[in-house]
């Protein structure tokens, strides 16, 4: 039988070598305790008995009211969860560490599929039946995770290894979709990309980021963000990140349409004396225009109101690259010509874009909000159905032909059953209360 030493890590270089190398998340990352300050941060490895590091695992401490100290560990362990004897002596090494430093709870959520678009994935079910063996219990109550929604939507960015084209991803998607990137540029669209350094030089960009989350955004992941919280992400991994805007430019969009106006009269003028088929051809060009001018018309009277502004910033979105991932953290539209320029799907081609550029494998879209489900018979977390509010979110992600990843869910190891109780019945309600308190002081 091998034996498996476990340890705290004071190496965190060679710890985040290990999480690039073994498929680990940004939330897992040294970097992590930078941003999440209010947490105390501890990183615990395992390792073979030819001390070869096998496993890694950030925990985050917090102590709460009634509830006492909470160790998450983000994103769980990054292992192989086909290793039994690995897992199970890590669990007793957990469960030690838990009674020596007297934590209520240890909290994980590793990121294993337990179904794709709704088929079940064998091995997603298997460490769910090893977990609860090892004494893990499954959080099923969904809306009250205290952390991440055991949900993700990828874009896979390779096929067999081999790096895809995103044009090719493109055809992909739905035709709305192509459409809507296609058109962009055309419609007075203007995109930019902001590093962290340049965010600390010049706020201004962060400000309009702000404006657009507030505008679309009530998801509780964002509530209680600003333009700090997000420079703090940025400045968490400088090199591995950026924030890219979308701005409307109205004199742009004037110059555009001055040229479609006489590409028109171009057609009218050669119209008269042209052979049948000419004659089609120049009436499709100038019917199209007749079309565009409704849109611009459109587009003009509902940036009235933007008196002091020729740019309006129309769309968002923050992202992380890390360990090939990348990850769309923040993205927002603002309702402001919000259909008639489909800023939102130009901006997240843009985001899939970039992380085809740097070389990243999977394409994370994002979580989607969804009702607790019933159980499976083997104790796993059934379908996960989107809540009402993220139904709209949900077919928008699977409109750029993302798969549907339900993971297997959020797993607890408990130290102290009463404080436990407080923990997981009071904490979700004073969240909720919270919350709400925020959102009314927002309106």
């Amino acid at each position: 039988m091998a034996n498996y030493q476990f340890r705290e890590e004071t190496d965190l270089a060679a710890y985040d070598r290990f999480l690039e190398t073994h498929g680990g998340q940004y939330i897992q990352s040294s970097h992590w305790q930078t941003v999440k300050t209010t947490w105390s941060c501890r990183y615990y490895c395992g390792f073979d008995e030819a001390d070869t590091r096998v496993l890694a695992i950030l925990v985050m401490e917090r102590t709460l009211p009634a509830a006492g100290k909470i160790w998450y560990g983000s994103g769980g362990a990054v292992c192989d969860y086909d290793n039994e004897e690995l897992l199970r002596q890590f669990t007793e090494y957990m469960k030690a560490l838990l009674k020596k430093n007297g934590v209520t709870a240890f909290i994980m959520d590793p990121p294993i599929s337990l179904r794709i678009n709704g088929e079940d994935q064998p091995y997603g079910h298997e460490v769910h039946k090893r977990l609860l063996a090892l004494g893990y219990t499954l959080n099923a109550n969904i809306p009250n995770y205290t952390y991440k929604q055991p949900v993700q939507l990828f874009i896979p960015l390779k096929e067999n290894g081999t790096p895809l084209a995103a044009e090719k991803i493109l055809k992909k998607c739905d035709k709305g979709v192509r459409y809507s990137i296609r058109i962009g540029e055309q419609r007075g669209l203007v995109a930019r990309t902001y590093t962290y350094e340049q965010l600390k030089a010049d706020p201004k960009p962060m400000d309009d980021f702000i404006s657009v989350m507030k505008d679309t955004s009530e998801r509780d992941d964002f509530v209680e963000r600003n333009g700090e919280y997000c420079l703090k992400l940025l400045g968490a991994f400088p090199e591995n990140s950026d924030l890219k805007l979308v701005y409307y430019d109205k004199e742009l969009d004037r110059k555009l349409q001055a040229e479609r106006l006489q590409k028109k009269a171009d057609a009218e003028a050669q119209l008269p004396g042209a052979h049948e088929k000419k004659a089609r051809q120049l009436n499709e060009i100038i019917n199209s225009v007749d079309k565009q001018t409704e849109h611009f018309e459109k587009r003009m009277e509902e940036a009235e109101s933007y008196t002091d502004e020729n740019e309006i910033c129309v769309a968002g979105g923050l992202s992380i690259y890390y360990a090939g991932m990348g990850s769309c953290l923040f993205g927002g539209t603002k309702n402001v010509i919000r259909n008639n320029t489909r800023s939102s799907h130009y901006l997240n081609y843009l985001r899939l874009q970039e992380s085809i550029k740097r070389g990243c494998d999977i394409h994370d879209l994002g979580y989607v909000i969804v009702h607790s489900p019933e159980l499976n018979e083997d104790g796993s977390l059934g379908t996960l159905v989107p809540v009402d509010n993220f139904k709209g979110i949900y077919d928008f992600k699977k409109s750029f032909s993302a798969d549907y990843h339900e993971f297997i869910g959020e797993y607890v190891l408990v130290g102290n059953k009463l404080k436990y109780f407080a923990y997981a019945q009071l904490m979700p309600k004073a969240k909720k209360a919270k919350i709400k308190a925020i959102k009314a002081l927002r309106r």
